[in-house]
């Protein structure tokens, strides 16, 4: 799940203007915004945070779910869909999809602390 350099900084320089911030995690990098994880790079790809709004919309671009394998077995992360090829050639598109996984990472932040309490 290693994560080259140079497309880290590609990210990172694609969506400055939400201010990301990079966290390593397992050989992958986590993308934060307001203490949310709204991004995961994994092997130079990049995954964003969906949720029951945002997925169909990811599922429609013909995306699939983050999945790696452990013990010999695929593990299918739900929770983040790879962004589409196609937006890293638009940034300013990408940034839009960014925005919804940010919100999305909130909204399940929020359904987290509430099933705590």
């Amino acid at each position: 799940m290693a994560v080259g350099a140079e497309f880290q900084a590609h990210v990172l320089d694609l969506l400055a203007e939400l201010r990301p911030v990079a966290r390593r995690m397992f050989g992958g990098v986590g993308i934060l915004r307001d203490g949310a994880m709204f991004a995961l790079l994994s092997r130079d790809a990049m995954y964003f945070r969906v949720d029951a709004t945002t997925r169909p919309r990811f599922e429609a671009a013909g995306c699939a779910p983050f999945r790696y394998l452990r013990a010999g077995r695929e593990v299918s992360i739900e929770t983040y869909y790879a962004v589409p090829d196609g937006l890293y050639d638009e940034p300013e598109a990408l940034v839009l999809w960014a925005r919804d996984a940010v919100a999305a990472a909130l909204r399940g932040q929020k359904t987290r602390r509430r099933a705590k309490g």
